[in-house]
């Protein structure tokens, strides 16, 4: 494990193989993040890149303060997985886009008297976002490890979605008030915060629950949800016998159980069983993390692919993206190969891996602004 657990500095460390690129400027954020007041220790994961100041793919715990900057503006972002009543061996790509349609807008109306009363306002429930966000189903490739919840003969949906506009909107009213300084545990101010991000938590939650319950019943199907798990958020917890605060930025618990860490559209994904540690935090990586950023994507692949060629997979599965530049910011040549995170996290001794999980069908958008 000394070998994957790389240290940067006593309070700093990251996960990483030999064949894991971490980027130079990701390992500077984390050592910045780790000289704020009161900051214990900061762990990167292998899937760990530069973020807007901060670096995304890490854990940072402190104590008597906590920074809500550091979970930033997707409160409660994560991942959602149902073993559906769709039969793998029945499924044709065309009929499966054609059912799904769009579902960039808001709600259908007989889903409204649903809503939970104090998620009634937000226009944006049951829909995915932008950025890195998408459902997508997949299908069962090898399973590693007896899990008496996975069937093969059955289409999985991955949900990965957050608290949409209600997250951003809590951060942006926070560092117009109190900047990046953070929040002492005790005071009023913070516990206005918790309140706020707990409502955030729950929303994003609700948010994945109805998307895909959309998707389901436009495809008349049914489904057993396996897991919900969030990445981005904060709670207050104990580490080494220390009280204090778990800040995760694209960081998956491994204190709850079975989680999925996805690869790009073009690659696996995995559900594995977490052994929980110290050492990283109780974290894991939540996806194979950027390689390069969002505004060289395009400029580096449009003239080697085209639109149509970036919404077919190695696979054969199939991409619904609208966006033009969207296609090119998610391609998975943007993003690192899923297999250097996982067995960096099987090397440190963090995961046994349950399932080996191929794309079918993945949905970012059908092109209208949400």
């Amino acid at each position: 494990m000394s070998n994957i657990i790389r240290s940067v500095s006593p309070h700093v460390s990251y996960i990483a193989s030999e064949h894991t690129w971490i980027e130079g400027k990701a390992i500077q954020q984390l050592e910045t993040t780790a000289n704020l007041p009161d900051m214990v220790q900061v762990t990167g994961m292998p899937d760990l890149h530069p973020g807007r100041g901060y670096p995304v793919g890490a854990a940072f715990f402190s104590q008597h303060r906590f920074y809500p900057a550091l979970i930033g503006n997707d409160i409660g972002c994560g991942m959602s997985v149902w073993l559906t009543d769709l039969a793998v061996a029945k499924q044709s790509l065309d009929k499966l886009e054609k059912r799904l349609g769009n579902i960039d807008g808001p709600l259908e109306e007989h889903l409204l008297a649903d809503i939970p009363a104090e998620f009634s306002h937000c226009y944006s429930l049951g829909t995915i976002g932008g950025g890195n966000h998408f459902a997508e189903f997949l299908q069962i490739d090898e399973i590693f490890t007896p899990f008496s919840a996975l069937d093969k003969k059955r289409l999985i949906l991955l949900v990965h979605s957050g608290s949409r506009g209600l997250g951003q909107a809590i951060l942006e009213a926070h560092i117009r008030e109190y900047g990046h300084h953070g929040l002492e545990q005790d005071s009023p101010e913070s516990g206005d915060y918790l309140n706020q991000h707990q409502h955030a938590l729950d929303f994003a939650v609700c948010n994945r629950h109805f998307i895909a319950r959309r998707i389901m019943e436009r495809l008349r199907t049914d489904g057993q949800q396996l897991l919900d798990i969030a990445h981005n958020f904060l709670q207050k917890t104990s580490v080494n016998g220390i009280d204090g605060w778990l800040h995760r930025k694209g960081a998956t618990p491994s204190d709850r159980g079975v989680v999925v860490i996805p690869g790009s559209r073009g690659d696996f994904s995995y559900l594995v069983e977490p052994h929980p540690d110290a050492e990283s935090l109780f974290s894991l990586a939540h996806g194979a993390g950027r390689k390069w950023m969002r505004s060289e994507c395009k400029d580096r692949l449009s003239a080697k692919f085209t639109v149509d060629q970036m919404s077919r997979t190695h696979f054969g599965s199939r991409v619904i993206c609208r966006d033009r530049q969207l296609i090119y910011q998610e391609a998975p040549q943007a993003y690192k190969p899923i297999d250097t995170i996982v067995d960096s996290l099987q090397q440190a001794g963090l995961i046994t891996v349950v399932a080996r999980l191929k794309p079918v069908l993945t949905y970012k958008t059908s092109g209208e602004t949400v």
